[in-house]
């Protein structure tokens, strides 16, 4: 079995609570991120979601994850696989840090497994930029406050 796992993280200046907000806020997502949108669904463990993601320079790809864990201010993980188990299978996990008062550490990553992983380089290379892509407009979107965040900024 292959695996490759991708990261990124992201210091915020606001409260954990802010953060998840804005991470949860699913019907929101159209507004900020350029990576993610949208999700249907609740961030509910065992619920399936609906998700497209749009990594810079590729093309949109949707899939069904189901939500495998939620810790409120803390930590968002869904799975999805490609057709079968064992095949292309990807963890995504969002993680909360708190790192003092008003501030967190937001970490996005992947963790892949299956046969495919090796054919699959070139799509997760550019998922990582993607990551990046959603930290900074999070980032901008909670320290700015929320849906005024976007005020300047046109959806992608």
């Amino acid at each position: 079995m292959f695996r490759k796992e991708i990261r990124d993280e992201i210091d915020i200046l606001a409260s954990p609570e802010d953060v998840w907000k804005a991470l949860t806020d699913f019907d929101a997502f159209r507004d900020w991120n350029p990576f993610i949108r949208p999700v249907v669904g609740e961030a509910v463990e065992g619920v399936r979601l609906r998700v497209q993601m749009r990594p810079p320079g590729g093309r949109a790809v949707a899939f069904r994850p189901t939500v495998t864990k939620v810790v409120p201010n803390r930590e968002l993980r869904w799975k999805g696989r490609l057709w079968i188990s064992g095949l292309f299978d990807g963890e995504h996990i969002f993680e909360i840090e708190p790192q003092g008062a008003e501030r967190v550490r937001f970490v996005q990553r992947e963790a892949f497994s299956g046969l495919l992983v090796p054919f699959m380089a070139k799509s997760i290379d550019q998922a990582l930029s993607g990551f990046e892509e959603m930290n900074m407009a999070l980032k901008e979107r909670v320290e700015a406050g929320g849906e005024e965040a976007n005020g300047s900024r046109s959806p992608q």
